[in-house]
């Protein structure tokens, strides 16, 4: 096998529980975006465009969608005889089996794969963020440091520093301390959750670390280097990255891309996103149907009003309908003289005729009110809402509903239906 100056490790097992009813049977990297991707298809392109042929991608939870997405690699260019993009889920081992239970403990668990190529460097990427990166300049910057390990960070606003790993970097960009979540931070230069390790320096750390419970790169190998001495430093990174965990951030995200100057630009001849794409039949808008500052994908047919909205590929949206600022994915049926405002609605759903999403006041959801809020419907996948019902504010539903769900036809805002045995 050839050797390999640099592999990356994509972790891309999270469930994103934060996305509430979305991830209820998908991993949050193969949620859908922009109408035409899925979260991981930002993380790879990002990867190909950098000249990293070599990837190995980790699953965990509900892996099935992103296997079958990922497939052999073929639309990132990663169906490689040497290298390419490898599929890495939990296995059972001779002697026990076990899920990853960190960050590190995932990359430790697969240690026999990175042998295989005996790298120079390791790229570790996390596969729920909204970015294009080259990675290359961060090698770059890697290699003129003599670092041991290069963490990307970005500068955020001090007063949300709390949230992050953050480092504390002299003007060279050497890190002199690190500190998950700190209370009150030293620093505004935020981990990103991307590292390049130079090979012999994470292997070193990754079985010193591995009785530890949970290994962490924030909690656990990040300090363990810096204890040792090693070389840290940080790269700093100031475009665009969205990390789309919550409902809120998600939805934001997407309705950036239809800004009339959007902050992240899609269609970058130099910088492609690369994704799976099944449906190449054109859009079908009928001559009674309006369309503003949206993105519609393709095989969707409008016969009603789409306005700031993401639409994803095979979707119907019937005659009088009209849809605002809402995100509607792959293969969903909207009846007719339907009224849709400020909602998420996932792949498959079958939404009826005189149906209002999003309406009246808002109220905090009783179910959990930090996932389900910012005013918003979120459907989950394959769900059913039949005809002549209205739904308040952050709301959530989850499975084929009939109109014995919805007391005098309404569900008020911040009340949830979730069917038995749909998870949460």
């Amino acid at each position: 096998m050839i050797r390999k100056e640099m592999i990356a490790m994509l972790l891309a097992g999270g469930q994103g529980s934060r996305l509430g009813v979305l991830t209820a049977s998908v991993a949050k990297p193969a949620v859908a975006f922009g109408g035409k991707y899925r979260i991981i298809d930002f993380p790879l392109s990002n990867c190909i465009n950098s000249g990293i042929d070599t990837v190995g991608v980790l699953t965990q939870y509900q892996p099935l969608r992103l296997n079958t997405h990922i497939g052999i690699g073929i639309p990132w260019d990663l169906d490689r005889n040497n290298g390419g993009v490898t599929v890495l889920p939990p296995y059972e081992k001779s002697d026990n089996s076990e899920w990853y239970s960190g960050t590190a403990n995932a990359i430790f668990q697969n240690m026999n794969y990175m042998e295989g190529y005996n790298p120079e460097y390791v790229l570790i990427l996390s596969g729920d963020h909204i970015y294009k990166m080259d990675y290359e300049v961060m090698l770059d910057f890697h290699k003129e440091n003599h670092a041991d390990v290069t963490i990307a960070t970005m500068p955020v606003p001090l007063s949300e520093a709390s949230r992050f790993g953050i480092v504390i970097a002299d003007e060279d960009k050497k890190i002199m301390d690190f500190e998950e979540k700190p209370k009150e931070p030293r620093s505004n230069l935020a981990s990103m959750g991307i590292y390049i390790f130079s090979w012999k320096v994470l292997k070193e750390a990754l079985y010193a670390m591995k009785d530890q419970s949970g290994c962490d790169f924030g909690k656990h190998i990040i300090p363990y280097c810096h204890s040792k001495g090693q070389r840290l430093f940080a790269y700093e990174y100031n475009g665009y990255w969205k990390d789309v965990g919550t409902l809120g951030s998600y939805w934001e995200a997407n309705m950036e891309l239809i800004d009339l100057i959007p902050e992240f630009n899609l269609y970058e001849e130099y910088w492609k996103i690369y994704t799976k794409s099944d449906i190449i039949e054109p859009q079908y808008l009928s001559p009674e149907s309006f369309v503003e500052r949206s993105i519609i994908g393709e095989g969707s047919e409008i016969f009603g009003e789409v306005r700031n909205s993401v639409v994803g590929a095979g979707v119907t949206i019937g005659k009088g309908t009209v849809v605002r600022d809402s995100i509607i994915m792959k293969g969903a049926h909207i009846g007719e003289n339907t009224y849709i405002e400020k909602s998420i609605i996932a792949e498959g759903c079958t939404i009826g005729s005189n149906v209002r999403l999003g309406i009246g006041d808002e109220a905090p959801n009783k179910l959990n009110a930090s996932i389900y809020s910012f005013g918003l419907v979120t459907i989950g996948e394959d769900s059913v809402v039949p005809d002549n019902v209205s739904i308040g504010k952050n709301t959530a539903i989850s499975g084929v509903t009939d109109k014995g769900d919805y007391p005098d036809g309404n569900l008020a805002s911040g009340e949830v239906i979730i069917k038995a045995g749909d998870v949460i």
